[in-house]
């Protein structure tokens, strides 16, 4: 069977019964058997997408009305809940629990007959860039099985890189859908927050979390953020805008001739940790779009040293908060040798809860603890707020703001270099910056290094621009 890139090609290979949905998940599950090095799958769902295939091609047969997504096979990551099946955040804290309900975005795209082939591993409760912090095990690169994926959503841009799915759900809050996406040479999109519910997403820091997409085409990214888009009742934070036609809006990419005006930041271009392949690539990225007419300018952005310092206090006091609730009691895992209920909490806790995870509880409790508040949260709140304001006073006269994704190509596991947490946490110095805005923002392929490794390019817009966004997102694939 081919290797499909976008989902209009198998609907129309499905209409004209050169193939059946049956066929294309016994193809995708012999992918993930030939690519089970990659360790990118917790769970699959083999008995019921097989059953769901079958229902579909059934539908076909009787020429009923089908799901806008039929025929999209599609991973979810071990955030997101979904109803009578396991999630653990892969954390031994959340072992063997299952899901009592499914989440919104989840249901919106189950009732377009998508089919979910199975659940991916991620860095333990979304904290991490590499895929490493899994507690059941790191999760390899597919071009090269020595290096990392990325993270916190590794685990799904890798089914999607590996051809064992078409298209992922992942989360976003500092970068965790576009940073993989960059290393595993995918599309990553992460949309306006509050654009898609958070109901049924684990939290890591309820502020900055967004559900976002891996795919391997910017159509099925905007298909699938129309679907998934919209009011729920369930997230106080889920905005009420109405639901634009986003794929509609890509049609028109071929034709648009609009001169678009682009910023892009000095500083970060010219930032000493920026790998000099990708900043050359990036660089001839800009003289190309100028010289198709497009405005391309240069913009001071003081606080580019501030975004990953205000970042991980916010988002470190958010999963200090957030994590309480993991505590041995309610659900999860108990220690055995709780005998007590001080001791339930602390040794439950020490016992299930990996480094990473417990480093930034801990972060986040003193940076909340009395004295410390206002030295450092309240101050990176207000931080926050310049760097909201002057982004947002950036797209009054720009449409797009455009960086690397990633500072460097994909690495080698357990690379020394990136032991060090404040060096691991330096890798997300341009994918932050969204989350802290609340704005959308698609990782592009770009090129590949002169290590092999693919690397991607960032665009970002204003707040609940990703009409415009995704069509300018596309017009960079071509």
């Amino acid at each position: 069977m081919q290797h499909y890139k976008n989902l209009k090609v198998i609907q129309r290979d499905l209409a004209a019964a050169k193939i059946t949905c049956a066929g294309l998940v016994d193809f995708y599950l012999s992918n993930i058997a030939q690519s089970q090095e990659t360790n990118a799958y917790l769970e699959v769902f083999e008995e019921e997408a097989r059953q769901k295939a079958k229902e579909l091609d059934q539908k076909i047969a009787n020429g009923e009305k089908l799901g806008r997504l039929h025929g999209m096979v599609i991973a979810i990551k071990d955030v997101i809940c979904y109803k009578n099946h396991k999630i653990s955040a892969s954390s031994n804290i959340l072992s063997n629990f299952e899901s009592l309900f499914s989440s919104t975005a989840v249901e919106r795209i189950l009732l377009e007959d998508a089919i979910i082939i199975g659940r991916t591993s991620c860095d333990e409760f979304a904290m991490g860039s590499t895929n490493e912090n899994s507690a059941f095990g790191v999760v390899r690169n597919f071009d090269n099985l020595d290096k990392v994926p990325g993270g916190s959503s590794g685990g799904s841009a890798v089914a999607v890189q590996a051809n064992t799915c078409l298209a992922a759900l992942g989360s976003d809050t500092g970068g965790s859908v576009r940073q993989p996406a960059s290393f595993c040479n995918v599309i990553g999109f992460k949309p306006t927050y509050g654009r898609i519910s958070r109901h049924g997403l684990i939290a890591y820091a309820s502020s900055f979390d967004q559900i976002g997409t891996l795919t391997q085409s910017v159509e099925d990214a905007a298909l699938l953020l129309e679907i998934m888009a919209g009011k729920d009742d369930f997230d106080g934070t889920n905005s009420s805008k109405s639901v634009p036609k986003y794929s509609e809006a890509l049609q028109e990419v071929s034709s648009d001739k609009e001169k678009k005006r682009i910023a892009y930041f000095k500083e970060a271009l010219e930032n000493e940790g920026l790998d000099a392949e990708i900043q050359q690539k990036t660089k001839e990225l800009l003289a190309k779009l100028q010289s198709e007419g497009h405005t391309v300018e240069a913009v001071s952005f003081p606080y580019l040293d501030y975004l990953v310092p205000t970042y991980y206090i916010l988002t470190t006091a958010e999963a200090s908060s957030n994590l309480s609730r993991y505590d041995g009691i309610h659900y999860g895992h108990r220690s055995k040798d709780a005998k007590n209920m001080e001791a339930t909490y602390r040794n439950s806790r020490t016992e299930a809860f990996g480094e990473e995870v417990k480093r930034r509880i801990m972060l986040g409790t003193f940076v909340l603890s009395s004295g410390y508040y206002d030295a450092y949260y309240s101050k990176a709140q207000k931080v926050r707020r310049l760097i909201h304001d002057y982004t947002r006073n950036i797209f009054k006269n720009f449409d797009f703001i455009l960086t690397p994704t990633t500072p460097t190509p994909a690495f080698d596991i357990g690379d020394k270099e990136y032991q060090d947490p404040v060096s691991m946490y330096l890798a997300d110095i341009y994918t932050v910056q969204a989350n802290l805005v609340g704005i959308p923002a698609v990782s592009v392929p770009l090129s590949h290094h002169s290590n092999g490794m693919s690397f991607g390019v960032q665009l970002m817009a204003d707040k609940f621009e990703e009409s415009e966004l995704l069509k300018f997102g596309k017009k960079l694939t071509l």
